[in-house]
């Protein structure tokens, strides 16, 4: 199983403005889907976060674009499952992290947002980043990256550059 931490953000390091409008990241040149289709079909399992869950539910009108992932939103508050996904409270309940599947050949993307993020690299869970850095400063925001306690080195593996955009990809290093 590879975990990847896979997200686009501001060059000052934030996924959101302070009320998670993101339209700053669409108001840039790219080019077609910025690797994103391709990333995508590589993934079996998507994680993210309620916040990141309600967003993708309201900006797309109620049409859901990860139909055929098994996907995980984690979640103080909404429990159980509904068409589209299953809501846990933690990283435990996923069964792809459980002992006898953390060897699969299963591809899982942590979408985020920041704190889910913060909470995988916590728990040395992630083997690869992929960030896509847009030539924009937003001054302040949702950090791609929040204080915690968690400390990775890396190492560098690719870049490639869509329009105005940049992906840089590393592997963590174990």
């Amino acid at each position: 199983m590879t975990v990847k931490l896979y997200t686009a953000t501001s060059l000052d390091g934030y996924i959101a403005t302070e009320n998670d409008d993101l339209q700053w990241l669409f108001d840039v040149d790219g080019e077609g889907d910025n690797g994103t289709g391709s990333f995508y079909a590589g993934i079996d399992v998507i994680v993210m976060g309620k916040k990141t869950y309600d967003y993708i539910i309201r900006e797309e009108s109620g049409q859901w674009a990860y139909g055929e992932k098994t996907v995980y939103v984690l979640s103080h508050t909404t429990h159980g499952n509904n068409d589209q996904v299953t809501f846990i409270k933690s990283i435990n309940q996923i069964p792809e992290f459980e002992a006898g599947l953390i060897n699969s050949t299963k591809n899982v993307w942590i979408m985020g947002g920041g704190q889910i993020n913060r909470l995988f690299l916590e728990k040395h869970l992630v083997d690869e980043i992929i960030i896509t850095i847009a030539p924009v400063l937003l001054g302040k925001g949702k950090e791609l990256f929040p204080e915690g306690d968690y400390g990775e080195n890396l190492q560098f593996v690719s870049s490639k550059t869509y329009g105005q955009f940049v992906e840089l990809t590393y592997r963590v290093l174990r």
